[in-house]
């Protein structure tokens, strides 16, 4: 029994998604069709290339590297927000968490910095990073396409809120206080160098899948060969509890919109570009901003009011972005008795910039 307990209390998020999945399926019948098997994929392709990373002392030698070159804990802390802030723009906030999130990890054991709060710092960062760029999230990426807007028009939506997001981050960075790096620098060595040479070139690949000069189907049966001829052990590695996750918030949102009463909801609630935008804040913090991107723009031709709503939105709760629930879940591998702590920390931070940046963009309206 008690096994059970901590297994829930650790998979919180899955479980939850999946009674929303199989609740709503009771009522509506099961709905598959808005499972984005890419971001599946996609994920896992980068979960095994971390993981193999982390096996042969790829993120430790990193780890020691930027220790290396920090003199003190506020140093160290904003040279992780920027480098989320700005790679989430280029590889996604789903790719930055994954990456750099478990780095993060492995520096605060060496330095003894707040665990809860850098993480939940990286999560903010990779989220309002990610807003800037055509590609740096899922949603920005389906309504670039959906309302063929282009690269300038897109940036002209999201520049100001790229900015008035860094802002604030370094505000929350540059109050810390200066404490000095009290951290043993060991010398770690990579492991096996052309294994590594080797799955740098396969990250090169999965990228350019991001990118879409690749099919994701074809880095995934890639991935898949490359794994199962050089080191089956990672697939142990890969947290499928985290893809069931995806899978059961992807079927939660294909079954609500198929409810008549929430549509006809949805085309009152997007009569004008304020309601647009406080609808995509608001229906991200219950189904997450890409199944909101994904369900509004059916029914509202303001581009710019859902595009930077969607985007807020994914401040708020934990599921208000999937990739919060990333870090979440990168965070309970490690420390699974401070979940609750996190989660309260968590959403003081997402709740608070969520209210600032939501009446910001309000008055611009």
């Amino acid at each position: 029994m008690n096994t059970l307990k901590n297994w829930i209390k650790k998979e919180i998020v899955l479980v939850i998604a999946s009674c929303l999945a199989l609740l709503s399926s009771f009522f509506t019948g099961l709905h598959t069709s808005h499972i984005d098997f890419n971001v599946l994929m996609l994920l896992f392709n980068l979960m095994i290339v971390v993981a193999a990373f982390k096996k042969l002392n790829v993120l430790d030698k990193i780890s020691t590297l930027i220790l290396s070159r920090c003199q003190n804990t506020k140093q160290l802390t904003l040279g992780l927000m920027l480098l989320t802030f700005f790679m989430a723009m280029i590889i996604t906030n789903d790719v930055a968490l994954i990456t750099f999130v478990p780095l993060a990890l492995i520096l605060v054991k060496s330095t003894h910095l707040d665990a809860i709060k850098l993480i939940v710092l990286l999560t903010l960062a990779a989220n309002l990073g990610s807003s800037l760029t055509p590609i740096g999230n899922p949603q920005n990426l389906y309504l670039y396409s959906y309302y063929h807007l282009s690269p300038s028009e897109f940036l002209k939506i999201t520049f100001p809120l790229g900015l008035m997001s860094f802002a604030l981050l370094l505000v929350i960075v540059l109050r810390d206080k200066k404490e000095p790096l009290q951290a043993e620098l060991s010398c770690t060595n990579i492991e096996q160098p052309k294994k590594v040479l080797a799955y740098s070139f396969l990250l090169g690949i999965i990228l350019m899948s991001v990118f879409h000069l690749i099919k994701v189907e074809w880095t995934f049966i890639l991935t898949l060969l490359f794994v199962l001829i050089s080191d089956r052990s990672l697939f142990k590695k890969v947290d499928y509890a985290l893809l069931i996750t995806f899978i059961a918030f992807f079927v939660f949102i294909g079954n609500i919109s198929s409810i008549p009463a929430l549509t006809h909801w949805m085309q009152a609630m997007l009569q004008t570009e304020p309601k647009t935008y406080l609808a995509g804040i608001l229906s991200s913090q219950i189904i997450s901003n890409v199944p909101a991107a994904i369900l509004l723009s059916t029914f509202t031709p303001y581009a710019k009011s859902l595009l930077i709503g969607v985007n807020i939105g994914g401040l708020g709760t934990l599921i208000a972005s999937l990739a919060s629930v990333i870090s979440y879940k990168l965070f309970a591998q490690t420390y699974p008795n401070q979940t609750a702590k996190y989660l309260k920390v968590f959403t003081l931070y997402n709740v608070s910039l969520l209210f600032i940046l939501t009446l910001l963009f309000l008055i611009s309206l």
